[in-house]
């Protein structure tokens, strides 16, 4: 069934429910060898963070918190996958409603807060997923682990997932996780990024490769702090940079039902505020470190300035759920046709 026709069903339910419902119809497709025929893989090769990509439109963390999708997402289009984010222990996150739709602005507000059945359990879903391809691994702390502490809760995921990702996601930039986004200022992100540097390094030794590393950052930064997280993740040699996450700030949905949750903001409101930052830390440090662009991108057109704007891959989310699967491909056509201007 087209996106178009599919959609308005999916908008009368509740949002949570859509997201789960979708994702059992997208397995059940999958299964009966359904999406490859509908939705054929583009190549476009591209190289970030020294990986090679089929091409360079890769699904954003937090659609498949838990990777119980990989082989069906797969199937997509996508040049890589990532998922997560994933915590050290199970936690059910913040309580419900915690998902909402702003229709009129393509946007979604979301305060989740991080809910997924723990590292463990992803690592058997990845166990049991036939996919080959590029896997990123997006991971956090528990809520209930403090601010302080949080280091212990990163080396624990990374030594967890390390044989299992293609590159790994230290996010520190949701806005739903208590006092999370202190980890991206000043000592605490030199002392956070110290830490799972050298893990990384010792596990890099362990193994006999090396996993890249990406910092995921927030739209709702000043020039001092694009200084200073620019700065640190060059003192620390940190792979990549994805650039961003969600806004606590409300421009574009003022006024619209739910416009006033509590939560960060995703889909077409963010676009311009996450390319801005973007180009800003494209200009301090995209000579050293690959940048993917991430943050209401629903059409080919927006992938394509997320390009001009520094990045060397792009990810897509919100824009899948106000203009379905078929944004993967336009967005893959429309890189193809630029290549990058």
């Amino acid at each position: 069934m087209p996106y178009a026709l599919l959609r308005p069903l999916l908008f009368s339910m509740d949002p949570e429910q859509a997201h789960e419902k979708t994702l059992e119809m997208l397995e059940s497709a999958n299964t009966a060898h359904l999406l490859g025929f509908v939705y054929a893989k583009q190549a476009l090769p591209t190289e970030c963070m020294g990986i090679s990509l089929l091409n360079p439109v890769g699904l954003a963390a937090g659609l498949d918190k838990n990777g119980e999708y990989i082989d069906a997402l797969s199937e997509l289009g996508f040049g890589f996958i990532e998922i997560g984010t994933v915590t050290p222990r199970p936690q059910s996150g913040n309580d419900k409603p915690r998902l909402f739709r702003i229709k009129e602005a393509h946007g979604i507000i979301n305060r989740m807060g991080f809910n997924n059945h723990g590292v463990d359990a992803m690592i058997d879903n990845i166990e049991r997923a036939k996919y080959q391809g590029v896997l990123g691994i997006n991971i956090g702390k528990n809520a209930t682990t403090p601010v302080e502490n949080a280091l212990d809760d990163y080396i624990y995921c990374l030594e967890r997932v390390y044989p299992y990702a293609s590159y790994i996601t230290i996010n520190i930039s949701s806005p739903n996780t208590k006092n999370l986004r202190d980890l991206q200022s000043g000592d605490a992100l030199s002392q956070l990024l110290d830490g799972i540097k050298n893990c990384q390094m010792r596990l890099a030794n362990d193994y006999g490769f090396y996993v890249p590393l990406a910092l995921k950052i927030a739209p709702d930064l000043d020039l001092s702090q694009i200084d200073e997280i620019s700065c640190t993740v060059l003192d620390f040699e940190i792979d990549g940079l994805i650039a961003t996450n969600t806004t606590l700030s409300r421009t574009g949905v003022e006024g619209f039902r739910h416009g006033e949750e509590a939560g960060g903001l995703s889909g077409r409101p963010v676009n311009h505020q996450s390319t801005l930052i973007l180009s800003q830390f494209a200009d301090r440090i995209a000579d050293k470190v690959d940048l993917i662009g991430v943050g209401g991108i629903e059409t080919g057109e927006l992938a394509v300035k997320k390009i001009h704007a520094g990045a060397k891959a792009v990810q897509l989310y919100s824009g899948l759920i106000y203009k379905g699967p078929g944004l993967v491909t336009d967005c893959v056509q429309a890189l193809s046709g630029d290549r990058y201007g």
